[in-house]
């Protein structure tokens, strides 16, 4: 039997909630470097029996919807209620440079300085889905830092804006009144993937929300099986004024109070998280194998056109 890992130095002031060593932790666990990579599942390994315990909540939306003027208002309102909140945002990167402006304490500056409140930033790095390579690490560093709630802001709505759903226990729409014809514009397996839409800035227009939400419950009905143990539910709410802000907690707090659904919906992300990395090492293991010099020939030919893309990868599995 292989002996213990020593206990690793951040674990302690990470389990006592200091912010620095939770910064740390999170900026260990982003690292590409295989010592680093190494060193943050030792970390992990240690902290996971204290982590599990927070409300898990993804939010994604439209561009201008106001994800983090809402985020901001609700994490304060939570914050000031007693509940230690971690924001993680996530900022697109540069296809170009791969940087990231990392601006979201800017648009958060209220809960920034929330002695109850945690803001991390990370750039997406190119990963799809709208959250960052490690965003499940980041949750899970949280909540063992004592943080019980846990809000997960998306890049925006595109084509595979949904991988956050696999990471929360709560996804959250968030949509705007006067929208035209958002609804045909969003795509949807974000609806279909939707715990609950929330129509912001409703003091905006009050009959246009109105509106929206009707036609939000209406799809959100012909998308959910009849037999779903959760049904979708269409809000209003204003991050201005706080109006209704109280009832998306509320229904956050509705869809946590069955806890096998949680468990289960926590069990099945577990389990697709495992698959993802173990294809991840299975590319690694893939490419440290390959002859790099017979990649480079072969890569050589389908740039020329005297391969097809299929022939050249046919030809590298079958050597």
């Amino acid at each position: 039997m292989p002996a213990a890992d020593p206990p690793h130095p951040l674990a302690a002031s990470l389990l006592a909630g200091e912010r620095r060593a939770l910064a740390k932790a999170i900026t260990l666990a982003e690292s590409t470097r295989p010592d680093h990579e190494r060193e943050a599942q030792t970390l992990l390994s240690q902290v996971l029996p204290h982590a599990g315990r927070g409300v898990r909540v993804g939010l994604t939306g439209v561009p201008g919807v106001g994800k983090s003027t809402f985020i901001e208002a609700l994490g304060v309102r939570l914050a000031d209620a007693g509940h230690r909140v971690a924001v993680l945002a996530v900022d697109p990167s540069s296809v170009r440079t791969g940087g990231s402006i990392m601006g979201d304490k800017t648009r958060m500056p209220a809960l920034t300085v929330h002695e109850g409140a945690y803001i991390r930033p990370s750039p997406s790095g190119g990963t799809l889905g709208g959250v960052a390579r490690r965003t499940r690490e980041a949750i899970t560093l949280c909540e063992a830092a004592g943080f019980d709630v846990i809000l997960v802001e998306t890049v925006g709505v595109g084509q595979s804006e949904t991988q956050v759903a696999a990471m929360t226990d709560l996804f959250v729409l968030l949509t705007l009144p006067n929208a035209g014809d958002e609804l045909q514009g969003i795509k949807r397996g974000i609806m279909e993937l939707a715990d609950l839409c929330v129509v912001n800035k409703a003091d905006a227009d009050p009959a246009a929300a109105r509106v929206a939400q009707r036609e939000l419950s209406a799809a959100l009905r012909l998308l959910t099986p009849h037999d779903a143990p959760w049904r979708p539910r269409a809000l209003q709410a204003s991050a201005l004024t706080g109006a209704g802000l109280d009832e998306v907690w509320a229904a956050v707090e509705e869809y946590r109070s069955e806890p096998e659904r949680v468990e289960r919906r926590r069990r099945a992300q577990t389990g697709a998280w495992f698959g993802e990395l173990l294809r991840e090492a299975a590319w690694r293991a893939f490419q440290a194998g390959i002859d790099a010099e017979r990649l480079r020939s072969l890569r050589a030919e389908v740039l020329a056109g005297t391969l097809t893309p299929v022939q050249g990868v046919r030809q590298l599995l079958g050597e």
